[in-house]
């Protein structure tokens, strides 16, 4: 078996904050896998009333060092390393460096392709420490493949990739977050049949919570592959404007480019005739009926009772991450005022879906699937949050652990929802494990827009993109806006501006800063080309599109500004509305949720 010397350049220093200078990104923690539910239906606005101020106006610490972190002084100590794989044959000597977040807890590898050096999947560093043993984990899934990617440079400039690796440790929030400020209480009565807003204390903390989350991913041995995370379509096949379904627009009209004139991986699913529903576009295997509603501590016990049992001729099922759960996603539902008017976010010719409470119209929208990810922070009321979607009104958020979910287990392909992001050191990063290309810079740093601040309606945000293709921008005319399942594959659970005081994306990606609705420094939202046809996000039919938060996902409870629902939220906008009136809280939202309109964008491209 040959050997390859690695030279191991282990950096001990905190990575903060998205790329300031977009030219030489910061390396960083690259890692995948992590509402208060006030909002989940209008009857828990009783209980919502008796909230008392959180104290979450936490504004972003000063971050005066921008530098990326390879560039900083005496950050670095050096120590050789030797790995052996057979995989490394024909392989010369390269650099590679390991990045390791002191907030996260463990690393993953970021190459410096001086040559063909080709490394792959990493293991996790304990307590923020790394041994020689550890600092690279060479497994037969390599990225060799990237130099014949139609998207790498090729003249000789260097490239950085970075391997996205499963969590196996809790982060561990700064000293500054709220994450030890005692929980204000609330009102644990009901009303109608919904659910209370949360418990005055979870089962879990926070940081327990994040060691039952690791302890779930370890088992799966989740690894980032090349391909390893096909994002299926969306299946919205209606075009709209900003209020009406219109025609489908011919290139060079207004709202051109928009989802449905893009269709890839086409969703496929394959009834086992077992309870089982195979997804032939993702590899994986789901269970076809979530069963009795659950809480996350219960869904755990039911994990392994399954996995005894050998449920379906299988012992390696799991509750899905956030991202498992979004490959589901069917964005051609509905929602409306009643289940019975109403579409579900969810193929129900295969899967068993139900509605929440339909005794009362107000409460039929508690349907929340659960997933294995938890936020790494409190929301609302201090209390511990997994984030889930609920296919009864289309949206991410982060939900107190002891509420009543549906959980959908799963298995197979435990690459999925991992990235590998290569920097192609021309303005564009490609995820080779999604096979697009994305802008590294958004639209902020371009100044774009009447404001020359980046921010757009959605109308705004389509022609951006065409204006960019007409231009050829960074030698490419096929650029597009994502559609929001393109768009979550960036979210980056692990990150958020309350724990590791930046956005919630890795930090090859450069993320504009703003001013929110409460006057506190944070991260853009994220316009997709997917129209929300939900009349709870905007008054209007049509007129509500999805979007992604990258920074804080802050609402108004009470006069209480507070993290509602979690960085790393998906939340839908009006399409359009007076420049002046925004950003500003929803008032017709029972947690208040701010909505800006005018939101940044990050152009997309397939690379395949």
């Amino acid at each position: 078996m040959n050997k390859m010397l690695v030279q191991g350049l282990i950096f001990a220093t905190a990575l903060v904050g998205c790329a300031q200078n977009p030219d030489v990104p910061a390396q960083s923690n690259a890692t995948t896998l992590s509402e208060e539910a006030a909002d989940v239906c209008d009857c828990d606005a009783e209980a919502a009333d008796n909230i008392e101020d959180n104290n979450s106006k936490d504004v972003l610490p000063n971050m005066e060092d921008d530098r990326p972190v390879h560039a900083k002084e005496n950050s670095e100590s050096e120590e050789e390393v030797e790995v052996e794989d057979d995989e490394f044959d024909e392989v010369e000597t390269g650099t590679v460096t390991v990045s390791v977040d002191n907030f996260l807890s463990d690393y993953s590898v970021v190459i410096s392709k001086t040559d063909d050096t080709q490394v792959s999947e990493t293991d996790a560093a304990s307590e923020g420490e790394v041994s020689e043993d550890e600092a690279v984990a060479a497994s037969t899934n390599n990225v060799s493949d990237v130099n014949d990617a139609d998207n790498v440079i090729s003249d000789g400039t260097e490239d950085t990739v970075v391997i996205n690796a499963a969590r196996l440790n809790p982060p561990i929030a700064p000293a500054n977050t709220s994450q030890t400020e005692e929980s204000s209480e609330v009102s644990a009565s009901t009303t109608n049949g919904c659910p209370p807003v949360n418990p005055e204390k979870s089962t879990y903390t926070v940081d327990e919570a994040n060691k039952l989350e690791n302890e779930l991913i370890a088992d799966v041995e989740y690894q980032a592959v090349r391909g390893g995370y096909p994002i299926v379509d969306t299946n919205q096949t209606l075009f709209y404007s900003n209020d009406a379904i219109i025609a489908e627009p011919k290139a060079g009209e207004a709202f051109y480019g928009q989802d449905a004139q893009f269709t890839k991986n086409a969703p496929s699913y394959t009834d086992n005739g077992d309870g089982t529903i195979s997804d032939n576009v993702t590899g994986l295997m789901w269970k076809q009926d979530p069963g009795e509603k659950m809480t996350w501590p219960e869904a755990i016990v039911q994990l392994k009772k399954m996995n005894q049992q050998e449920f379906a001729g299988f012992s390696d099922w799991r509750i899905p991450s956030i991202k498992e759960v979004f490959s589901l996603v069917d964005a051609s539902g509905v929602t409306r005022m009643s289940a019975e008017s109403s579409i579900p976010y969810i193929n129900t010719e295969y899967f068993v879906f139900e509605y929440g409470d339909t005794s009362g119209d107000n409460c039929f929208i508690d349907s929340q699937i659960l997933s294995s990810t938890i936020y790494d922070t409190h929301t609302m009321n201090k209390t511990t949050a997994v984030f889930g979607y609920n296919f009864a009104d289309g949206s991410v958020k982060g939900y107190e652990i002891d509420r009543d979910f549906y959980c959908y287990f799963v298995r197979a392909n435990p690459s999925y929802g991992l990235n590998l992001f290569i920097d192609n050191a021309n303005g564009t990063i490609t995820d080779d494990a999604t096979h697009l290309m994305w802008m590294q810079n958004d639209s902020g740093f371009y100044k774009v827009g009447a404001n020359k601040d980046g921010a757009m309606n959605w109308e705004e945000a389509l022609a951006w993109a065409q204006q960019m293709n007409a231009e050829n921008f960074l030698g490419y005319s096929d650029w597009r806006l994502p559609n929001i399942k393109e768009l979550h594959s960036l979210v980056d659970y692990t990150k958020s501006p309350k724990v590791t005081e930046t956005a919630a994306i890795n930090d090859l990606f450069y993320c504009t800063k703003i001013i929110n609705a409460f006057d506190e420094e944070d991260y853009g939202y994220y316009w997709s080309s997917t129209t929300h046809d939900d009349i709870r996000a905007s008054e209007a039919e049509y007129n509500a599109a999805s979007y992604v938060i990258f920074g804080k996902a802050l609402g108004l409870m009470n006069n209480n500004v507070m993290d509602v629902h979690g960085s790393g939220s998906q939340r839908s906008d009006p399409k359009s509305g007076e420049r002046s009136a925004y950003p500003a809280p929803d008032m017709n939202s029972v947690s208040g949720d701010e909505q800006r309109v005018y939101n940044m964008v990050r152009l997309v491209r397939d690379t395949h």
